[in-house]
């Protein structure tokens, strides 16, 4: 025979400051958790909304980043000429051969610049990119000094508005429009025309090629016809798959520290869920015996402990993700180790980040309850009813 439920739920009642106490402590770890995996989340879909599953993004072999590469212009060319690459409307193939150079820019009030990825991209940059769209002032024109800059950058750094001039590589540029890259990483950086700033960077080879496929199935014949190819030293990627594994060193560092200070916390919140337990246990010695003396067994005692206890890992699941939930209207700015440029991004909550949340929360009130219940459950009943 069970003991109801309802009377396990009086019970909390009964006792609601330390209940409330206990599930606060619970729901600041819980809160921690979520938002750990919320930002990994927001991280990782930034970057990978950044690419296109159809978009190719040719690099030096070895290279991490564009940052790190360099395609000369001959091997651009025979990229370019690859017959896996779609073409447009007017016969042309459908590439853009980039160069991508790190910065330093004033935050808006703050002192110490931070790193700002400028882009220079070709023609065909946008046509590639249609997530990106200009929300304010107008496109650069070709072969000027005019640049474009991304939401996260105009919100954030000094010089970066419609009008304002930035001054870079001995130059100065003019900002003629604004463009949202719909939350990908395209919002944290700058765009120009690539061969300004080619000459004013004074570079003689492009960082990257980006090609559309014609099929999207023709990549492995992309992939195997540039390994081969003796003239080049590059290799292709998909753009989605490039971009994802961008956010590889920076998320396993988020991850890590997140679950570290979650770890220490909820040992500290098992404690105290432990600590209110036995306490429960001492104050209702007598109230153990009386359901013993009616005939609950010691399973339904070890029972009725363990579920109020897993009520109150709920409790502050609930709580610490629905405080958690609030992050979504932040947005999040650090340095990507991968490219050393700062990167703007949410958090993110998804399903399977509230389901993990509430496992992990009632895991907490488990363990936290185990030990108090098996106390409850071992007592005699004629000690019980004494000590009452």
């Amino acid at each position: 025979m069970a003991i109801p439920l309802s009377y396990i739920a009086r019970n909390l009642w009964t006792r609601r400051v330390t209940t409330l106490l206990t599930a606060g402590g619970l729901a600041l770890v819980v809160f921690v958790f979520a938002t750990v995996l919320m930002l990994d989340a927001g991280l990782r879909q930034t970057l990978v909304a950044t690419g296109e599953y159809d978009n190719v993004v040719a690099i030096r072999r070895g290279a991490g980043t564009e940052i790190q590469s360099g395609i000369t212009r001959p091997q651009a060319a025979v990229i370019e000429m690859h017959p896996a690459v779609a073409r447009g409307a007017d016969g042309r193939p459908l590439v853009s051969k980039e160069t991508v150079v790190l910065i330093a820019l004033k935050k808006a009030g703050e002192e110490k610049p931070s790193n700002v990825i400028i882009r220079g991209v070709s023609a065909a940059g946008f046509t590639l990119r249609p997530q990106v769209r200009v929300v304010g002032g107008r496109l650069f024109t070709p072969g000027s000094t005019e640049i474009v800059v991304g939401g996260a950058i105009a919100r954030r750094f000094e010089g970066t508005r419609v009008g304002e001039r930035l001054h870079f590589a001995q130059r100065d540029w003019t900002v003629v429009g604004t463009f949202d890259a719909g939350a990908s990483g395209f919002d944290s950086e700058i765009w120009g025309d690539a061969e300004q700033l080619l000459q004013a960077f004074r570079r003689i080879a492009y960082s990257s090629v980006i090609v559309k496929l014609a099929r999207v199935e023709d990549f492995e014949q992309m992939r195997t016809d540039v390994d081969a190819d003796p003239r080049l030293t590059n290799e292709v990627k998909r753009e989605r798959i490039f971009y994802s594994d961008q956010s590889r060193a920076l998320s396993t560092f988020i991850t890590v520290l997140g679950l570290t200070l979650t770890a220490v916390f909820s040992i500290g919140a098992m404690l105290g869920a432990m600590i209110t337990m036995y306490a429960s246990v001492s104050n209702r010695v007598g109230e153990i015996g009386t359901l013993r003396a009616l005939g609950f067994r010691r399973s339904a005692v070890l029972g009725a402990f363990m579920v109020e206890a897993l009520l109150l890992g709920l409790a502050g699941g609930i709580c610490g993700l629905g405080v958690a939930s609030l992050m979504q209207f932040a947005s999040f700015s650090t340095i990507n180790f991968q490219t050393f440029a700062d990167l703007s991004f949410k958090f993110i909550l998804t399903p399977a980040i509230v389901s993990q949340t509430l496992v992990f929360s009632l895991a907490m009130g488990l363990l936290g309850g185990f030990l108090p219940a098996l106390r409850a459950a071992r007592l005699e009943i004629v000690d019980s009813l004494r000590a009452a």
